[in-house]
């Protein structure tokens, strides 16, 4: 989060890359719903996780064990309740469709 002035940042959410909780390994896309919830793809751990308005992680919504491969997008659909993630690998690809 940034200032009003956006000069200064106020609070931010990761920090050393990892895998454990609060840890990213190259997050690489985010999306926001109406309730200003942000999804982040983590592209290097193969997962979504959801913070909340204040950035504080709230759960993880996908798992790499629902992947195959690797995402780098992720599109939400606030009014549909959907959460649309790519899942590629080089020239093969998917989109996974899980309920939020």
């Amino acid at each position: 989060m940034i200032s009003a002035d956006g000069r200064h940042i106020v609070h931010s959410h990761g920090g050393q890359r990892g895998s454990d909780i609060g840890q990213y390994y190259v997050p690489f896309h985010l999306a926001v719903d109406y309730d200003e919830r942000v999804y982040v793809v983590d592209y290097g751990n193969r997962r979504v996780t959801l913070l909340s308005p204040t950035l504080s992680y709230l759960r993880q919504v996908v798992s790499s064990d629902q992947l195959k491969w690797r995402s780098y997008r992720l599109h939400v659909d606030v009014q549909g309740r959907r959460l649309y993630v790519n899942d590629n690998e080089s020239t093969v690809g998917r989109v996974v469709v899980f309920s939020v």
